[in-house]
């Protein structure tokens, strides 16, 4: 087996590192020190197709592999690490949206988040759940065309910041086959968010809790399952 890095794969190594070196390592201890989110460092990251790094070339994606991504992660992370790890985890949402999304929401949400224009978070972590994801209690109930929202995420990267909240709920049985995702919104009423945590480091991500009080989420547009099933997946 050739585990030798391809040319291109070079090539993108390159790219990440010398942006990394000129574009985000002069300023990281600056960013730490005033907790600052570096949203126009993110988008000049963008720009390079770095929000969407296996996101599909027709949704404004790059068209990777997660191994190009990891190599393009390490380069971003050896001159910031916190800003770098949010950044993988938008890639992760804005993937999920294209791979079990249906096209009214890959239009709708997708543009925004490859440009970074709009920041994206995932929320899976819970008060009473962590590694243990299959416990998650917050639910998820039909009202109509809507899901309403209870319950609360914790320590939530992006949390209070980021324009779009990929949240995994319970609408079904216990146990992970009755978790589903859904979409919601910054502004969406009963959607609020707990004080930014204090943090050793990693300061250039907010973190907060993330909050849902009776929060309606719209069913999606054209579309007969308007849920995602965390259990086909594949890392989530």
């Amino acid at each position: 087996m050739d585990f030798d890095l391809s040319d291109e794969q070079l090539a993108f190594a390159e790219t990440a590192r010398q942006f990394a070196r000129e574009e985000w390592l002069p300023h990281a201890p600056g960013w730490d020190e005033r907790e600052e989110f570096p949203e126009d460092a993110l988008r000049q990251a963008a720009a390079l197709g770095f929000a969407g790094i296996y996101v599909r070339e027709q949704f404004g994606g790059s068209g990777l592999t997660r191994l190009d991504a990891t190599i393009i992660f390490e380069e971003l992370a050896s001159a910031c690490v916190s800003t770098a790890a949010y950044l993988s985890i938008h890639n992760m949402a804005a993937w999920m949206i294209d791979r079990f999304g249906n096209d009214a929401q890959r239009a709708r949400f997708l543009p925004k988040l490859m440009t970074m224009e709009h920041f994206a978070s995932y929320c899976l972590t819970e008060p009473g759940s962590g590694s243990d994801a299959a416990a998650l209690a917050t639910r998820a109930r039909r009202a109509g065309d809507d899901y309403v929202l209870n319950g609360s995420k914790a320590f939530i990267s992006g949390g209070g910041r980021s324009n779009l909240y990929l949240t995994m709920v319970r609408t079904g049985e216990t146990g992970p086959k009755g978790i589903s995702c859904l979409v919601v919104e910054n502004g969406t009423p009963g959607l609020s968010f707990g004080k930014k945590e204090r943090k050793l480091g990693w300061n250039t991500q907010p973190t907060a809790m993330v909050n849902f009080a009776a929060s309606p989420t719209s069913r999606p547009s054209n579309s007969s399952s308007p849920t995602w099933r965390p259990s086909s997946m594949p890392g989530a």
